[in-house]
């Protein structure tokens, strides 16, 4: 059980650690939806490029990172734990959906280069 997969590099780590230490199966379970699409608004995510999810199955995931078994939580399934309505929840990293336009191939730092806010 984790609560994402972004990369995929600690999972594998993970697996790999589990199967040295004796596991004969190792099922993963991920408390969210796929991670699909980078974050802009204040988590430190990549670029969609270095997301795992944003160009391979499941399945594939799956294999990459050597586990018997993957599964995710669905987006309804998440926005229905959380116990709100989807229209309130960002789903962006999820579906690609963002609240406000984002320019494609947009950088980390988008919002920050676009709100140049005043300090001091």
């Amino acid at each position: 059980m984790d609560d994402s997969i972004v990369r995929g590099t600690t999972t594998k780590q993970i697996v790999q650690a589990l199967r040295e230490a004796g596991a004969a199966e190792v099922h993963i379970r991920i408390t969210c939806p796929p991670i699909q699409w980078p974050c802009f608004y204040g988590i430190d995510m990549p670029t969609r490029q270095e997301l795992i999810a944003a160009d391979l199955t499941v399945d594939q995931i799956r294999s990459y990172v050597s586990a018997d078994s993957l599964g995710y939580l669905s987006l309804d399934g998440m926005v229905a734990a959380a116990g709100d309505g989807k229209e309130t929840f960002c789903r962006a990293c999820f579906d690609g959906e963002y609240p406000i336009e984002i320019p494609e191939g947009a950088g980390k730092y988008v919002l920050e280069d676009q709100l140049k806010l005043p300090t001091g």
